[in-house]
């Protein structure tokens, strides 16, 4: 019986995409941009992050939001209503972004262009670009989008259970954002245990609190990322 040959697909293109997402990562450097790719389970609340954000950002970082979802245009419109530059990048039904995906809507900023990844002359200078992932606490996880950065949002509704069951998603992160914290009091969530249990996956992983709603822990969630960009910037 002939031997069957196994081809392993899935690890050729998880190898192409780190190839690819580390030339973009040199692009952003080159250009003086930090890229930070946010990803979560739908309706933890990243848009509303990002909301919150904006206004302890302003007059410290340029920049601007590159909305990823399967359809719709609303998250780009309630950024861009919040005065925040905003491009929607539509995934055509894929649960996730990759490097080349990524690079599309950094181009469409005015960022980047060409093979190489290059800075386009003369354009509009952005010190972050934040990618707001699709929805999902599986797939994105596993695609180098090419950032500086890896953040995830678990929502107190959620439960602290969530680093037990998405493994990869906390290994992966640098951050992990606790948020809507102002409902706590209504919802079964240990503190300690959803550190301890992210700490499990992570060791590195810096965990922060905050609501957007109240604006608890956003000043310090802004002065982390504020400090991530410039440092990378030097």
């Amino acid at each position: 019986m002939e031997e069957i040959k196994i081809i392993e697909l899935k690890q050729s293109v998880f190898e192409d995409n780190d190839k690819d997402a580390e030339r973009l990562r040199a692009g952003l450097k080159d250009a003086g941009v930090f890229l930070m790719n946010l990803m979560s389970s739908p309706g933890s609340g990243k848009t509303t992050l990002l909301l919150s954000l904006a206004e302890k950002l302003a007059g410290r970082l340029d920049w601007a939001v590159m909305e990823a979802d399967i359809d719709s245009d609303v998250d780009a419109a309630r950024m861009i209503d919040a005065g925040v530059r905003s491009v929607q990048l539509h995934t055509g039904g894929m649960c996730h972004l990759d490097a080349d995906m990524t690079r599309q809507g950094l181009a469409e900023l005015g960022l980047i262009q060409g093979e190489a990844d290059r800075p386009v002359a003369g354009c509009e200078k952005l010190d972050l670009v934040v990618l707001e992932n699709v929805g999902n606490l599986v797939c994105p996880a596993e695609f180098d989008t090419g950032a500086c950065l890896d953040v995830t949002i678990l929502s107190v509704p959620e439960g602290d259970d969530k680093p037990l069951k998405y493994p990869l998603m906390y290994e992966k992160c640098d951050i992990l954002i606790v948020s809507k914290i102002d409902v706590l009091p209504y919802f079964d969530f240990d503190t300690e245990k959803v550190v301890a249990n992210a700490l499990m996956r992570n060791p590195k992983i810096d965990v922060i609190f905050v609501s957007a709603k109240t604006g608890e822990g956003m000043d310090e969630l802004a002065v982390k990322i504020e400090k991530r960009v410039r440092e990378w910037q030097e």
